[in-house]
């Protein structure tokens, strides 16, 4: 394959790779010398369009958040549903969604790589809460489904407890330990407004993520 003649093409192709070897062996096993092997493509021609193994992880990070956001999009202009629950159904499309289990797999911890930490942190404070989860609010807020105030704050912490602190990837623990995390966050959202956010079906998904992960 050209290097120049068809870049969108050698993109993925590289990116394709990359997510395949994280997924089989872990992003901190993975060289950037497996993908050059994985994809058959010369050094020269992933350094034109990478010039890292982290580059090449931020690529994928942000192609699979835009796949999310189209999910969740669906969500929040459903018609059908008042505010709580279009806040029910969008966290159980994120949890559920089959690109939740594909980043658990080829992220490494989060505390020890602070840049790709950082980086989830800015996509939920520049487009998750203002674009998908302080509207949801909003409308819970005006239909009565919800007994909240400060919607855009509200999304915020929503995001950064269930993000960071609920994220096995920030912090493993063990199946009683993430139990006790998401009853005690149903319990602060009940506290401003928002009734049971995690019903027993997404608790088990998030009890199905404390298993052991790749290592180096």
């Amino acid at each position: 394959m050209a290097r120049n003649k068809y870049p969108e093409e050698t993109v993925k192709l590289i990116l394709d790779a990359a997510t395949h070897l994280f997924v089989e062996k872990g992003y901190d096993a993975t060289s950037l010398q497996d993908i050059i092997n994985e994809t058959k493509l010369s050094k020269g021609a992933i350094y034109h369009h990478f010039s890292s193994k982290e580059e090449i992880f931020e690529a994928i990070f942000h192609r699979i958040g835009e796949e999310n956001t189209t999910a969740l999009a669906k969500v929040r202009d459903d018609p059908s549903l008042n505010g709580l629950e279009k806040l029910r159904a969008i966290f159980k499309a994120a949890l559920f969604n089959a690109n939740q289990s594909l980043m658990l797999t080829v992220t490494p911890c989060l505390l020890d790589n602070p840049r790709f930490l950082a980086m989830q942190i800015a996509q939920l404070y520049q487009i998750v809460a203002p674009r998908f989860i302080r509207p949801i609010l909003q409308q819970g807020i005006d239909d009565g489904s919800i007994q909240a105030e400060n919607p855009g704050e509200l999304a915020e912490a929503i995001m950064v407890l269930s993000n960071v602190w609920l994220n096995p990837l920030v912090s493993m623990t063990d199946e009683a330990g993430m139990r006790n995390r998401c009853e005690t966050f149903n319990k602060l959202l009940q506290g401003v407004g928002i009734s049971r956010l995690l019903d027993d079906e997404m608790i088990d998904g998030y009890l199905g993520y404390c298993k052991p992960r790749h290592t180096a």
